[in-house]
Order: structure tokens, then C-alpha cells, then sequence
């Protein structure tokens, strides 16, 4: 691939972007996700409106590996009213109000019964907590502390106690927007699409994964993209289950979550560890100007772990800014619009699209004319006069490094890591050399393609 090669994010308008993905979770933030259910049907049309994608169904009851896709839980109606019919909790008000999953429930008891049924973060006595009920047969609600100490001052007063929902065979809903590229390899890009009203966790990653869709589009590709909103885990074991086939394309890919707080970047490197998908973000995290960590694998997180899983040893790595569990607003209604800026989703996209600019333009190379260096002049890249300024200085720096690199033994990002070059400077110079023939890809090599032994 030549001048084909993915752009870099530099140069583009990131102010607009930021606007344009804060006004989508700005749309998204009212509707009651889950891991089945209307609220993530609505969540993927939404998405369908800025770029298309293929809805699909897998019904309940499907054995999934070691998993079963639950029943659907639709939700109608939540609340606990008093006497008077004033409802002191109420999921039309929030809906962190409802523990997710919550089974039915209809009925009046006094506060001192209810009340352990009704979470708080007693250190945080003004937020409501997120808790959801996944595979367990119960209910209860969730209420900022400030208000469950004034109700627990009368624990005999009687309450009407209202769950309206139904758990019953349905299907879980995974959107999957697919952009083909020239190439046998696929990349991933994935996103969590269960949580209902928190921003950051994980409207942030939805809205950041769809304008990568959207940029991705517009460009001539080298490997084909598959960009995927589903539920957590059950959603990623069962996307892996249905789609074998892609599964072997896979030669990189970014769990993306947690990405529009302020924090510094977080990327936790894939099972494999130096995969090229890894040193690609580790490139461009150290040259991004932002702070930034890079942390190992482990088995614990978000759905790296099921594509880091030892059947399919993926190449997927995640980015996030603060990580799950380590910032004080994680899963309270404090993870709001506010809390999930303009200026970081736009800067966490920028760093994801580079990412994968990065793992779209990285090839290795040979060079034509292997035996000393070539006469560069007679293809224009040097001046006439020998030390003349004409300002393709930086270029021509470049391109000596990836011709003396380009043995066919070393890929691109090598190259500039070893220059000490941004990748995007190496790429280009590369592209006008393959321009000139001075090189030539070496085919037959695919980056980071698992091997069957």
C-alpha cells in the first residue's frame, strides 16, 4: 500500500469531531441499555444513523461456549411510592434508579424491609451507585445515601414497591459496522453498548468507535475494519462464537472504553504482549505530548480478556483513559455529560485513530537497489545543490532510514523506532519511495496472523 495509506489524525478538525461525538452521547445518555432489551435496540439504530451497520439478533437460550444468551428483560416501570403516591425512587427519574435485571416485583412493605434492597454509596452521599442483578434471580434499587438516611428516619412508614418487568425468551442485539479493505487481514475495533446513562463507561467508547467508523470510511484501507457494539462479555463471547471466520483475519484490534474523562491514557497490551498492535500504541502514546501508561495483561478488565482468551490468543489490546474502578465517579450517576468532555473524546479519538493508522500502514519493505545507497537525486529527493535548504530536509531524513532498514526483515514501525521518527514521517517517506520503485513491499508476510502448529 502506497499513498492509500490510512491519514493520521493531525491536521484534522478535532474540536468538531469532539462536538459532533459529545452530541451522540448526548442522544444516547436517556436510553435504558442493558445486555438485552429495546434500550440497546434503540442505542445500535441510533448508531445507524451516523454510519451504517448490520443488526443482528441471537436469541435467547443460545449455548455459547461455556455461556447461554440470557432472556430479554424488558422494563416498563420502576418505583417506590408512599402513601400519598409520591414516588421517593423512580427509574423514569434516572435509570441507575433499577438494579438491571431486576425480576418483577409488586408489592407494600415498610422501609425497615425494604431498605436492604436499596443500594447507596454512603461515601458519596449525593450520587446514585450503578448494580445490576446478571444471572442472579433478584431485585432492589439504587438511591443516593443522602435521601435513603431521611426515608430510613421512618423504617415502619409503608411503601408501594413496583418492579413492571419481564424476563422471557427474546434475543440479544450486536451491531457490526463492516468497511472491507484490499487485504486478506481484519482489524477489530470494540465497544461495550450495555450500560445505560453513564458517559464514560461506556457512551465514551461507543461514540469514539463510531467516528473512527466514520473516518475509516472515507479512506482507502488496507485491512478490512470491523467495528462492533455489543454487551459486555456474554456480548464478545457470543460475537466470537458467530464469527469464526473473521476470528482468523484478525491481525490487530482496540477494546475501547473509558474515554472521555480527563485522565492521562491507559493501554493494557494484549496476551501476546509485543503484538503489533501493542508496539503501535505504545509508538504513538510516547509521542502524543499526553501522559500516558502502559500496563501488561492480565485476565481481569473489560473484553480483552475474552479475545486474550488461550483458544483465540487474539491481538487485541485496550485503550482507555482512567482505568475501571480507579476514578471516583465509575459507575454513579457523577459519570454524566459533564464528566465526559468534548476536548477528551476528541483527544481519545486522535490517539485511537492514530493507533490504527499506525497498524493500517505498517508493512515491510525491501529495497530495489539493496548495494550501497541509491542515487536519491535522480528521483528528486535531494536539492540540485549539495546542503541546499528547500525544506524537504525531514523527508529526506527519513527516507534514508527506511531505505537502509528495508532489508525485509523489518517492518515500518521498526524503522521509526529506531530513527527515533514519528511512524506517520516514515510512512510517507516510505510511500514516495515505493513511488520511485526504490522499494518494494514483501509480500507474503502478515503482521501479528496467528500461527496453527
Amino acid at each position: 500500500m502506497s499513498a492509500a495509506a490510512v491519514q493520521t489524525a493531525r491536521g484534522l478538525d478535532l474540536e468538531a469531531r469532539g462536538h459532533a461525538m459529545h452530541a451522540l452521547a448526548e442522544r444516547l445518555f436517556p436510553l435504558h441499555r442493558s445486555q438485552t432489551g429495546d434500550g440497546l435496540r434503540r442505542t445500535l439504530a441510533e448508531i445507524g444513523r451516523e454510519v451504517a451497520m448490520e443488526v443482528r439478533e441471537i436469541p435467547s437460550g443460545t449455548r455459547v461456549f461455556d455461556w447461554e444468551v440470557p432472556d430479554e428483560w424488558t422494563l416498563r416501570a420502576a418505583y417506590v411510592a408512599d402513601g400519598e403516591g409520591r414516588r421517593v425512587i423512580d427509574a423514569a427519574r434516572s435509570n441507575l434508579h433499577v438494579v438491571a435485571y431486576s425480576r418483577p416485583v409488586r408489592a407494600r412493605m415498610p422501609w425497615r424491609t425494604l431498605r436492604d434492597r436499596v443500594h447507596t454509596l454512603p461515601d458519596r452521599p449525593a450520587w446514585i451507585p450503578y448494580r445490576t442483578a446478571y444471572g442472579r434471580d433478584e431485585w432492589g434499587f439504587c438511591l443516593d445515601h443522602a435521601t435513603w438516611k431521611a426515608l430510613d428516619r421512618e423504617p415502619d412508614r409503608e411503601y408501594e414497591v413496583v418492579i413492571d418487568a419481564t424476563l422471557a425468551p427474546g434475543a440479544m442485539t450486536v451491531g457490526e459496522i463492516v468497511l472491507p479493505g484490499a487485504g486478506d487481514g481484519e482489524g477489530l475495533l470494540w465497544a461495550h453498548a450495555c450500560h445505560p446513562s453513564l458517559a464514560n463507561d461506556n457512551l465514551s467508547g461507543i461514540v469514539v468507535a463510531a467516528e473512527l467508523a466514520r473516518w475509516l470510511g472515507e479512506r482507502e484501507r488496507r485491512l478490512t475494519w470491523r467495528i462492533v457494539f455489543a454487551p459486555a462479555t456474554i456480548g464478545a463471547i457470543a460475537w466470537l462464537w458467530s464469527r469464526g471466520d473473521a476470528v482468523e483475519r484478525i491481525r490487530a484490534g482496540l477494546v475501547l472504553a473509558l474515554l472521555g474523562g480527563s485522565g492521562g491514557f491507559t493501554y493494557k497490551r494484549s496476551r501476546r504482549g509485543d503484538a503489533g498492535v501493542d508496539r503501535a500504541a505504545a509508538h504513538v502514546l510516547a509521542g502524543s505530548g499526553e501522559a500516558y501508561e502502559i500496563r501488561p495483561f492480565e485476565p481481569f478488565g473489560y473484553d480483552e480478556r475474552q479475545f486474550c482468551s488461550p483458544g483465540f490468543d487474539l491481538p487485541v489490546g485496550r485503550l482507555t483513559r482512567t482505568p475501571h474502578g480507579e476514578f471516583p465517579e465509575y459507575h454513579t450517576s457523577a459519570d454524566d455529560l459533564a464528566f465526559a468532555r468534548p476536548e477528551d473524546l476528541a483527544g481519545s479519538w486522535a490517539v485511537a485513530a492514530d493507533i490504527v493508522a499506525c497498524v493500517e500502514g505498517n508493512v515491510t519493505l525491501r529495497a530495489t537497489k539493496p548495494y550501497g545507497e541509491p542515487r536519491l537525486d535522480v528521483h528528486g529527493l535531494y536539492a540540485g545543490q549539495g546542503g541546499a535548504d528547500d525544506g524537504g530536509a525531514a523527508i529526506r531524513r527519513a527516507a534514508a532510514w527506511v531505505l537502509n532498514q528495508s532489508d525485509g526483515g523489518r517492518d515500518l514501525l521498526a524503522v521509526a523506532e529506531r530513527a527515533g521518527l514519528p511512524f506517520d514521517a516514515v510512512r510517507r517517506a516510505a510511500d514516495v519511495l515505493i513511488e520511485t520503485r526504490l522499494l518494494a513491499e514483501e509480500t507474503g508476510r502478515s503482521h501479528d496472523r496467528k500461527e496453527t502448529p
